[in-house]
């Protein structure tokens, strides 16, 4: 591909215009949903490092607080999550079929099982803020100082269920663009506050900063859906109730959201397992390792969010054999980027933890955790496209049966039996997570191969 090709497919891809990925290169669809979904999402990565960066310097009550907060709200992200694969998936697949009617109808009754549940997680949040907490492991002080963080960010759950279910609506219309730029709105506004606010408010300024920041690329979102630009415009009557929408976006979004619950709830457990045999710095150093394991695997996600718009869109055009080889060409793209930052992570983990504090205490945790949970990177990769590329096909049962065994019955029990029948503490719980994720992609790497995927209703 020549650099003239390579510029060119970059400016095409940050076109805020609905592609069909049904026909033409599949390498081209590929990098055409790829880049801005990696962009997007790297976005959001650099906030989420800004963010503990100067939250770490408030101490380790601090930053325990947010870690511990961020493992609890991942409920609300998974909830979030879920319901934008069951958009994703039911648009994509209308779009491929050519019906941009029926596609819009699709995202606006999302949009209204998105709203009732954002209702109860909100409401949830507002009234448990010190007890979850508590349940977390964390101290007194904690609970003290970070349950107005806690409150915030939990009463801010409309701005993150919105953000992720309307992208979620653009990228099964293939504008990948639009989405990308409505979470760069919110990471860059973010970016500006966090630190502002924190300087004034302390942690509660870093909570205040988030939900504004959201919300800001909630609007724009919106501002677009009901612009009347593109082919997939939301109108009023779009907003009817239709149980037999509604009871498919169900259909395809519990099994979803269960899988991300699931997967998020075994790193809430793994979390009060380090605050608990580790302590409050271990506790803190792992939650500095998670945000920058997380900051790496955010663009992973981007690729693997292409691959489900690729055989969504595919499948309703009824090319199966094109989702297929859209799936296997984004795996190996990941496993490549993936393999990079495990190399990174091995070797130079010393320096990503050191830039973010100076307590040794912390830095060794942190470091150690980076190196272990790095390890496994390549695995990461593509058992992520795989799982999305089921995903995308409407098949969300399968990835949620492979996450509830993997995670809830081998991470779980191997990190309890290494960190206390062992007596490895916190380490024995880092250990656990590489070898499930690892599991998790060769399982789900079966399954994607026997095909049951292809023949899958939306």
């Amino acid at each position: 591909m020549t650099f003239s090709k390579i510029v060119s497919i970059i400016k095409e891809s940050l076109n805020s215009e609905e592609r069909d990925y049904t026909q033409g290169s599949i390498r081209t669809a590929v990098f055409l949903l790829a880049i801005p979904m990696i962009l997007e999402l790297s976005l959001e990565g650099v906030f989420a490092l800004v963010d503990i960066f100067f939250v770490s310097k408030l101490g380790s009550n601090a930053i325990a607080t947010v870690g511990l907060t961020e493992s609890v709200i991942t409920i609300v992200y998974s909830i979030a999550i879920g319901l934008s694969v069951a958009a994703t998936a039911i648009v994509a697949r209308r779009v491929g079929e050519k019906d941009p009617e029926a596609a819009s109808h699709a995202g606006a009754q999302s949009l209204i099982v998105a709203m009732i549940v954002t209702v109860i997680t909100t409401i949830l949040g507002l009234l448990f803020a010190g007890d979850i907490l508590s349940l977390m492991g964390a101290s007194e002080e904690v609970v003290r100082d970070g349950s107005i963080f806690t409150r915030i960010m939990f009463g801010g759950s409309a701005g993150i269920m919105l953000l992720f279910i309307i992208n979620g609506i653009f990228r099964g219309a293939g504008n990948a663009a639009i989405a990308m730029r409505s979470l760069w709105i919110a990471s860059i506004i973010n970016i500006i506050l966090c630190p502002i606010f924190i300087h004034f408010w302390g942690l509660k300024g870093a909570a205040i900063a988030t939900v504004i920041g959201r919300c800001s690329g909630v609007a724009y979102q919106l501002w677009h859906l009901f612009s009347g630009k593109g082919n997939l415009q939301l109108l009023k009557s779009h907003f009817k109730y239709d149980s037999k929408v509604i009871k498919s976006i169900i259909a395809i979004g519990w099994p979803a959201t269960f899988q991300f619950i699931i997967a998020s709830g075994s790193w809430i457990v793994l979390a009060r397992l380090v605050a608990e045999t580790g302590g409050t710095d271990a506790s803190a150093g792992y939650q500095l390792a998670v945000r920058n394991f997380v900051f790496f695997i955010l663009p992973a996600w981007g690729l693997s969010n292409a691959a489900a718009t690729l055989v969504g869109q595919n499948l309703g055009a009824n090319q199966i054999e094109r989702a297929e080889q859209s799936a296997l060409l984004a795996a190996k793209y990941n496993s490549i980027f993936m393999g990079t930052v495990m190399f990174l992570f091995l070797f130079c983990s010393p320096a990503i933890i050191h830039f973010y504090t100076v307590n040794e205490s912390i830095a060794k945790f942190g470091i150690l955790a980076l190196q272990i949970i790095g390890s496994g990177y390549i695995f990461y990769g593509v058992g992520m496209v795989i799982t999305q590329a089921l995903n995308g096909a409407g098949d969300t049962k399968t990835p949620t049966i492979i996450n509830l065994i993997c995670f809830w019955l081998v991470q779980i029990p191997l990190a309890y039996f290494l960190a206390k029948g062992l007596d490895m503490k916190a380490t024995g719980a880092f250990i656990a997570i590489p070898v499930a994720e690892s599991l998790i992609a060769v399982v789900a790497w079966y399954y994607f191969k026997k095909g049951a995927w292809k023949i899958v209703k939306v």
